[in-house]
């Protein structure tokens, strides 16, 4: 499916001091017409991204145990490090002035202020990781992401120690699930479950919950059992749903399937082969869906900063396949608002694969800024891209 409609090549304008590979030649960019890319920044493995209300730019390195902070500035932004050794920091929030972090272990919160986190204090602790004594260093999707509802309500994700363990779902805190920690503290609860690894988790305008999930690999074609390339390069494909208390999104047992929007579940007949784990035409259709291995990352909405079509809406970072021939393209997708709930996929910006399927970049994560434009992490080259409209 075409979701590029509308979009024009740019060369992504570069500074020269920040013109290293893969900046030490032209790159281009597929962004909707009019529109303009720079590289803003340069910062190694970034992964996600907020803006604090002072208007700096925090960006989280799990590859270093950093949290930066990126003050706009004329010229270059201004980097400073906010936050240092921690464990793996990946999602970030705000709710007022208090910044929410999620580490690979615990979820914390700090008083922000003046340019600086202080005060901290532990919503959640041993929370699995890589270091967990159970996994002896075998957890694929450690990293953890977070979001605060419009009361209060702080929800995390815990991704699944691999493609269909299983045993997640029976853990002590269960992984493979979003969890929910009431308004004014108190023990987490599960609030999604059968959520393979939600990277993706994002308050929406009218304050429900969504998640944008990295489905399984490696899936047996149902009609016959077997794991062939031409069934597993299309299945299942990635889900991009609401969430409610309760909700089942069914890994490992189930699969979305179909699309681009309100896609059954089907059986995976190497998890549930009879059926009897779980009744997957039982659960709720999932609302949208990305390509499969599409691999999306950061998620956030934005409304009323960007010209139409682009007004109102979520953006993803897709990260693109790993494991498809020819690999799924990383792009930064959109889906617009409607009606409370999400209309079908866009894309926002593509350009980053070569038709030989090199690439020269991947994003993680798009947010709008107070300037009106969107920023963009890329974690695969280094950087972070200033998308502006017209005039922006």
């Amino acid at each position: 499916m075409d979701t590029s409609a509308g979009l024009a090549p740019v060369t992504v304008a570069v500074a020269s001091p920040l013109a290293q590979s893969p900046f030490d030649e032209p790159r281009q960019a597929m962004v909707p017409a009019g529109w303009s890319m720079s590289v803003w920044a340069r910062v190694p493995k970034a992964r996600l991204a907020v803006w604090a209300p002072d208007g700096a730019l925090l960006v989280s390195q799990p590859s270093t145990g950093q949290v930066l902070r990126l003050e706009p500035t004329d010229a270059e932004p201004r980097q400073s490090t906010l936050l240092e050794n921690l464990d793996q920091p990946h999602g970030m929030a705000f709710a007022g002035d208090a910044l929410y972090i999620a580490e690979s272990d615990q979820i914390d919160v700090y008083d922000y202020a003046d340019g600086a986190a202080t005060n901290r204090r532990t919503v959640v602790a041993n929370l699995p990781d890589a270091k967990s004594p159970d996994l002896k260093g075998a957890y694929a999707h450690a990293l953890k992401s977070v979001a605060v509802g419009p009361d209060g309500s702080v929800y995390f994700s815990i991704g699944s120690t691999g493609n269909i363990s299983a045993e997640d779902r029976d853990a002590d805190p269960p992984r493979a699930t979003i969890m929910r920690v009431p308004p004014g503290g108190g023990p987490p609860q599960p609030f999604a479950t059968g959520v393979r690894n939600g990277t993706g988790l994002a308050i929406a305008p009218d304050g429900s919950v969504w998640t944008a999930v990295n489905n399984r690999d490696n899936v047996a074609d149902p009609r016959t059992g077997e794991v062939v390339p031409d069934y597993v390069d299309d299945h299942p494909p990635e889900s991009v749903a609401r969430l409610w208390q309760g909700r089942e999104l069914g890994w490992p047992y189930c699969n979305p399937d179909g699309g681009p929007a309100n896609l059954p579940f089907i059986r995976d007949v190497q998890a549930n082969p009879d059926g009897s784990r779980l009744d997957c035409a039982s659960l709720p259709p999932v609302e949208q869906s990305l390509g499969a291995h599409a691999a999306p990352l950061g998620m956030s909405f934005t409304t009323g900063v960007l010209p139409e079509p682009y007004a109102s809406g979520a953006l993803i970072g897709v990260h693109g396949s790993w494991n498809r021939e020819p690999p799924l393209a990383p792009e930064v997708a959109f889906f617009p608002w409607q009606n409370g709930s999400l209309g079908n996929q866009q894309t926002l910006v593509a350009g980053f694969q070569a038709d030989d399927g090199s690439r020269w970049g991947r994003p993680v994560a798009a947010v709008t800024g107070p300037d009106g434009a969107v920023y963009i992490t890329d974690d695969y080259a280094d950087a972070i891209y200033r998308l502006a409209p017209p005039q922006r």
